[in-house]
């Protein structure tokens, strides 16, 4: 089977396309290249450097090489950047997507695995979550997305051929256990196993704990992690499940949470680094607690996790941020 791949030069989409070829399928990248990276795709994938929103351009990839299932991983992915700039999330995000719909169409396309989020739900009043839950997104990056369940939706019932899964994910994290690809947001990291990983090489001075005052056990926000090699091997399994008409919604999470000062902790068992801390104040909207119930998509296709230790999701980050504590080569100025 020939799939496209959009996002596939980024952290979690590369990780598909590596998982992908290793399952004997064949693969095509599309990606801006505006947060992805050129070297996490491999030198015999073809990569076609163009933006979502060029309908007529991604309509031409999809037809030239004759692709028949679409990983959608291309977005924007800041909470923070899209309360700033919320038009261009929107932009982005939504408006890529629907061009993303319309160049499938064009060609007849018909199956897709979408990539959501959790932000979809918002701050939701019970844990663990589950897609029954009503979604009431806080942010615009939570809202993007889940303009684009509802595009879906309405897309889906317009057209009895097309089928579609969306995962609405938790924390990803970890790299690829062979070390070769892994997380790389450049100088705007701000996801949490990473930064105590750059603290640990020498490269940031210390890591901010945002609020240790939480109704949490230990006073720090809880989250779900879970694997990126577990989150892909989700997506092949919802993809070779797909039918025509399918609308699915799956939450994709471990199913418990970790708080920041048992990260911390695990972060420091592994690299067997000091990690300095500093303690600042809550950041606005920040739950105490996300974590998912992930029965339905257990159910639906089999699916659990190699990864539930945070100790082992850990190592994996870390040893791709040793061998390449500057992430992926940067081009020359």
């Amino acid at each position: 089977m020939n799939v496209l791949v959009t996002g596939g030069a980024g952290y979690i989409g590369s990780h598909c396309v590596k998982q992908l070829k290793m399952r004997g399928q064949n693969v095509v990248v599309l990606d801006n290249l505006s947060r992805g990276h050129k070297e996490a795709v491999p030198e015999d994938v073809i990569l076609e450097q163009i933006d979502l929103r060029q309908t007529d351009a991604v309509a031409d990839v999809l037809q030239r090489h004759h692709i028949s299932a679409v990983y959608h991983f291309a977005a924007l992915a800041y909470v923070g950047e899209s309360v700033g700039d919320p038009l261009w999330y929107y932009d982005n995000n939504t408006a890529g997507s629907i061009s993303l719909l319309r160049a499938m169409n064009q060609v007849g396309v018909h199956r897709l695995v979408f990539s959501s989020t959790c932000a979809t739900y918002g701050q939701p009043d019970r844990m663990p979550i589950v897609e029954e839950m009503p979604q009431h997104p806080i942010n615009p990056y939570g809202m993007s997305k889940l303009m684009v369940e509802h595009v879906l939706r309405d897309y889906a019932a317009a057209n009895p051929k097309f089928a579609f899964t969306a995962l609405r994910y938790f924390n990803v994290a970890g790299s690829a256990a062979d070390g070769t690809i892994g997380e790389d947001h450049g100088t705007g990291e701000t996801h949490l196993i990473p930064v105590l990983l750059l603290v640990a090489l020498g490269l940031r001075d210390k890591v901010t704990l945002f609020g240790t005052d939480y109704p949490t056990p230990d006073g720090t926000c809880v989250r779900d992690y879970i694997h990126v090699e577990d989150l892909i091997n989700a997506h092949v399994l919802c993809m070779a499940n797909l039918e025509n008409g399918d609308q699915n919604f799956y939450n994709l999470g471990i199913g418990n949470g970790y708080s920041v000062k048992e990260v911390l902790d695990a972060a420091r068992r592994v690299t067997g680094k000091n990690i300095p801390v500093e303690v600042g104040p809550r950041r606005e909207g920040d739950p105490a607690q996300l974590y998912a119930n992930a029965d339905k998509l257990r159910e639906a296709t089999g699916w659990s996790p190699n990864y539930t230790d945070i100790d082992a999701i850990v190592q994996t980050a870390w040893e791709w941020f040793k061998t390449n504590p500057q992430g992926y080569p940067r081009p020359r100025k």
